[in-house]
């Protein structure tokens, strides 16, 4: 084997000299290095762009079998419909120009839209009930834009999925199972039915050709079924092979996870942004404040209360370690009063928002405070 990944095999018997080369990428496995499941967004991203697991093969049976069973409900007025369209054309074939007479091109379009547009009309239903029954309903413009990459051949790929690929395999094993279970069905109606078919030549034309009809549709229904039978395993073998296709290294789902999430070093300083403006606008409401309790150096709280405009006093700024010292500070610099009570600090800290009103467990010894704070600094309670 030479270093450039070239790996020489199948020496001919007749040209010693003449190797064939071959690529050992194209036994390499597709998903080396991807081991984590697809993402819910990486799911999404790719039902977009018109990649979805689903099976050909239950499309193919739907697509055969309704217009089967419609040919065979409508059987009588198709029979109908050829025997006056054969019976018009006999009977106008002496009298009619066909050269300037349009009537035969309109009665062919005619005889040719009462036969054809009831099946085509249930197989185009039966090809997009068997889409939707497996994808859903999604229109991905993106899957059918013209993509003219697509064109450029890709031999190496080609052979992996068409050669050496489990696709292949599991492809090549369902055709032979098919084969097999379709024509041993077949040759099991044809068998029981050679009496029959040996004495034809004896019964009339138009009962020979009823009895020939009836096995042959016979056959072609179970036909059908039998292809969406096999269309089951078929689409979970599909499903795992793309769930398998989307599969993501462990970088991918770090890239992808700080793409829905951000990155944590900008949450960070977003976070740290935020902190300081939600800062600088609550040590604005500090000296309006009739109270600031503390821990006495861990937590501090404001509080604000008016009886005229708050059912219950408010708090209206509050924080922790930095943030309390710059309360505390603020607050000595306007002569707002600065009382420690320990518990009711922690207590309003951990229960309390900032513009919230505090609950009514805390409305004794909150009023309590208040009451002495009052009482020192003169101020009736509730003006301001």
């Amino acid at each position: 084997m030479s270093q450039n990944g070239i790996i020489k095999l199948f020496r001919s018997s007749e040209y010693d000299d003449q190797l064939i080369p071959m690529d050992i990428q194209w036994f390499a496995a597709d998903d080396e290095g991807r081991t984590e499941d697809p993402t819910e967004q990486k799911k999404k991203k790719a039902r977009e762009d018109g990649k979805v697991a689903k099976t050909a093969e239950l499309t193919a049976s739907l697509v055969m079998l309704f217009p089967l069973v419609t040919i065979g409900i409508l059987a009588g007025y198709m029979i109908t419909q050829l025997a006056q369209m054969l019976n018009f054309f006999i009977a106008s074939s002496t009298s009619i120009d066909i050269v300037v007479d349009r009537v035969p091109f309109q009665a062919f379009l005619s005889y040719f839209l009462k036969l054809t547009v009831p099946i085509f009309t249930i197989s185009y239903i039966s090809a997009f009930m068997g889409n939707v029954m497996q994808v859903g309903l999604k229109i991905t413009p993106k899957a059918i834009k013209p993509d003219f990459k697509k064109i450029k051949p890709d031999i190496v790929n080609w052979a992996k999925k068409s050669l050496f690929s489990l696709e292949a395999f599991f492809n090549f094993s369902k055709s032979i199972i098919k084969i097999i279970i379709i024509g041993t069905v077949a040759y099991q109606d044809v068998r029981k039915n050679i009496p029959q078919l040996a004495n034809m030549s004896q019964i009339p034309l138009g009962e020979s050709f009823s009895f020939v009809a009836h096995i042959a549709f016979g056959l072609a229904v179970k036909a059908a079924l039998i292809l969406m039978s096999l269309s089951l395993p078929d689409y979970f073998f599909q499903r795992k092979q793309h769930l398998d296709s989307l599969k993501m290294t462990k970088h991918e789902v770090k890239e992808e996870h700080k793409q829905m999430e951000g990155d944590p070093l900008v949450k960070s300083r977003l976070r740290q942004r935020m902190q300081e403006i939600l800062t600088s606008n609550m040590i604005q409401n500090v000296p309006e404040a009739d109270v600031i309790v503390t821990n006495p150096t861990h937590f501090a709280v404001a509080l604000e209360w008016n009886n005229e405009t708050m059912v219950a006093p408010t708090v209206t700024a509050k924080g922790q370690d930095n943030i309390a010292f710059r309360i505390r500070d603020v607050a000595k610099e306007n002569n707002v009063p600065i009382i420690e009570n320990k518990p009711l600090a922690r207590g309003l800290y951990a229960a309390v928002e900032i513009g919230e009103m505090i609950p009514e467990e805390y409305w004794d010894i909150v009023s309590r405070v208040l009451a002495e704070v009052y009482r020192i600094s003169g101020k009736l309670s509730g003006e301001k």
